[in-house]
C-alpha cells in the first residue's frame, strides 16, 4: 500500500486528505501532521478581533477529522529529510512513499524591531484574541493597519482591517476621534486587479482612512510611539495593529527544501526538485498569493497526481493558478475578485462588486468546507 504523509493540516493538507480518500478509500495509507489543535479559517481571526465570535466557536477540533484511509496525527515536526521522505516527529518516525509540505509560513516577528513590545498583531489567532480585549479601550488618536513585509497572507485582509475597524470605531461613536491609516507594501491593495484596487481606495477616502501604498513597516519605537517606514517616514500612532514578516517554518529552512526563504516547486505540478515530494500552499514559491483558495487548488492538482501514479493511470490535469477571495467591505457588504494567474502574459483579477449575495456566498464557502473536512 502507497504511503503518502502530508505535513500540515491547513487549507492544502485537509484537502488533499479529503480528495484520496473519497477516491481511494482505504486503498491507501495517507498520514496528516500538524501540531495544532485545530483548524481555523483565516478570515475568522477578522471576527475574533472584532468581537463577533469567540476563539472557541471558530476553531474546529483535528479530533473530528473522519476520513477513510487517513489518519491525523497531533505531533510537532522535528526533522524532514527530502531525500529519503522521511520525516521525524515527538513521537516518533514517518516514512513515506509521496511527501506533501504544507505546513504554511510562519510570523517572523522579530524582523520587525519594535513589532513584538510596541505593536499588536491580527494574523494569529492569538493576536486577534488580545485586540478583542484591547479595541475596546481604544477612544482617540491614530490607528494604523501596517504590513511589515512581503509577501504576506491574504492580501485583501488589511484592507478589510482597516474598513471594519472603521465600522467598529463608528458602532462606539468615537470615529471622529480616532485617524485610521493603511500601510501595505503595494502600490495598488490588490495587484492584480485594479477595479478591486478602485473600489477598496474608493472606500478609504469615502470614510477618511488614509491609504499609504508602496511602503512596509520597518520598525516600531514604543518610548516615542511611531512606526517608521522602509523610507525612514515616521508615522505617530496610539494603535497599531500589524501583519509581521512572513517566513517558512524553521524545520522547512532547515531541510535543504527552501530557496529564498520558500520551497520552489514546479507551478504545474506542484513538484519539488526533490522525487515525490511536492509542496503546496504559503509554504511554497508557485506565483499565486499565499491564501487558503489557491493552496486548495494546488492540493487537488497533487491530489489526482498521486492518484493517476497510484493507479498507474497517467498524467494529471496540472495546476490552473486560479482562485476567488472574498473581500469585507464593511457596512455588512462583501465583494469578490477571481484571479487567474497562469492563463495569459500577467496575472488578471475580475471584480464582484459588494453585494448581499456575496455575503451568503461567503458564508457556504466556510460552511461547505467544514462539513466536507469535520463532517459538521
Amino acid at each position: 500500500m502507497e504511503r503518502v504523509v502530508v505535513l500540515g493540516a491547513g487549507f492544502g493538507g485537509l484537502e488533499l486528505a479529503a480528495v484520496l480518500s473519497e477516491t481511494l478509500g482505504d486503498a491507501v495509507d495517507v498520514t496528516v501532521v500538524d501540531q495544532a489543535e485545530g483548524f481555523v479559517f483565516g478570515y475568522s481571526k477578522l471576527d475574533v478581533m472584532f468581537g463577533r465570535t469567540t476563539v472557541d466557536d471558530v476553531v474546529l477540533p483535528y479530533r473530528e477529522v473522519v476520513m477513510p484511509g487517513v489518519r491525523l496525527l497531533r505531533q510537532t515536526i522535528t526533522r524532514i529529510d527530502p531525500d529519503a521522505r522521511r520525516v521525524t516527529t515527538d513521537g516518533g518516525v514517518l516514512e513515506a512513499d509521496h511527501l506533501v509540505v504544507a505546513l504554511g509560513a510562519d510570523y517572523d516577528f522579530d524582523a520587525t524591531p519594535g513589532l513584538r513590545e510596541a505593536g499588536n498583531e491580527f494574523y494569529s489567532v492569538a493576536g486577534a484574541q488580545r485586540l478583542a480585549e484591547l479595541l475596546p479601550t481604544f477612544a482617540k488618536g491614530r490607528a494604523i493597519v501596517g504590513v511589515c513585509g512581503a509577501p504576506f497572507k491574504c492580501p485583501p485582509a488589511p484592507s478589510e482591517c482597516a474598513l471594519l475597524l472603521h465600522d467598529y470605531l463608528s458602532a462606539r461613536g468615537v470615529r471622529e476621534a480616532c485617524e485610521l491609516s493603511i500601510v501595505i507594501p503595494f502600490g495598488t491593495p490588490v495587484p492584480p486587479s485594479p477595479d478591486t484596487s478602485t473600489a477598496l481606495v474608493a472606500a478609504f477616502e469615502e470614510r477618511g482612512i488614509e491609504f499609504i501604498p508602496s511602503r512596509r513597516v520597518a520598525s516600531l519605537d514604543g518610548t516615542r510611539g511611531v512606526a517608521v517606514l522602509d523610507d525612514g517616514t515616521e508615522l505617530p500612532y496610539d494603535l497599531f495593529l500589524g501583519v509581521p514578516k512572513h517566513r517558512a517554518p524553521d524545520v522547512v529552512l532547515a531541510s535543504g527544501l527552501a530557496v529564498d526563504g520558500y520551497i520552489p516547486v514546479e507551478s504545474r505540478t506542484l513538484e519539488t526538485r526533490f522525487p515525490n515530494v511536492y509542496a503546496v500552499g504559503d509554504v511554497a514559491t508557485v506565483g499565486v498569493p499565499k491564501a487558503g483558495v489557491f493552496a486548495e487548488g494546488a492540493a487537488r492538482v497533487v491530489a489526482r497526481s498521486l492518484i493517476a501514479r497510484i493507479r498507474n493511470g497517467g498524467e494529471a490535469e496540472g495546476y490552473s493558478g486560479r482562485g476567488s477571495c472574498y473581500i469585507e467591505f464593511g457596512a455588512g457588504s462583501v465583494g469578490r475578485v477571481d484571479v487567474d494567474f497562469f492563463s495569459g502574459p500577467k496575472p488578471t483579477g475580475t471584480f464582484q462588486e459588494p453585494s448581499g449575495a456575496l455575503v451568503a456566498e461567503k458564508g457556504v464557502f466556510g460552511s461547505s468546507r467544514r462539513a466536507r473536512w469535520f463532517g459538521r
